[in-house]
């Protein structure tokens, strides 16, 4: 998935089976965010990326996707809700993860209004080594592409669980 290109489309069902395109987003800025009920990572971020979104009147929307073959429809919905997560999309087979090369949870694509991946990453400064994170690069990115610039880091390398592509026997 290249940076500054138009975000390849996808069409996925959310928990209710109801089906959500990315293409219907238009007009919004979309945090697609990799995520993971099992995942201590994604659970850390998922408050973040809610208030991030709730602060900024519609402007901007998330948009969780399981893609970990190992995680029952059940515990997704269950863990969701716990969670107060607005909407998460099931990708059981991972294609919308291969398509866009996602590996890790959480690991993030801002997408702008018109459709443009303009960053792809972490979420935020967070590591092994640094245990409490300094700075959001989602946000920096969301606050830039709401004033149609470019971020200043477009990229960061994503820290968190490995996104599970088959199955355990």
């Amino acid at each position: 998935m290249e940076l500054n290109a138009l975000a390849a489309d996808f069409e996925l069902r959310d928990l209710d089976g109801r089906p959500h395109r990315l293409k219907d987003q238009r007009g919004r800025i979309v945090i697609l965010n990799f995520w993971s009920c099992e995942c201590p990572h994604s659970e850390r971020t998922d408050g973040a990326l809610m208030d991030l979104c709730s602060n900024l009147d519609g402007q901007v929307i998330l948009l969780s996707v399981a893609s970990n073959r190992t995680e029952p429809p059940e515990k997704i919905a269950s863990v969701s809700r716990s969670r107060r997560l607005p909407v998460v999309l099931l990708d059981p087979e991972h294609a919308v993860a291969d398509l866009y090369a996602a590996q890790t949870t959480p690991e993030v694509f801002i997408i702008d209004r018109a459709g443009v991946l303009r960053y792809r990453g972490a979420v935020d400064d967070m590591t092994f080594r640094q245990r409490l994170p300094s700075r959001s690069f989602v946000r920096e990115a969301v606050d830039a592409v709401l004033r149609d610039e470019l971020p200043l880091i477009p990229e960061t390398p994503a820290h968190g669980c490995a996104i599970v592509r088959e199955a355990l026997e």
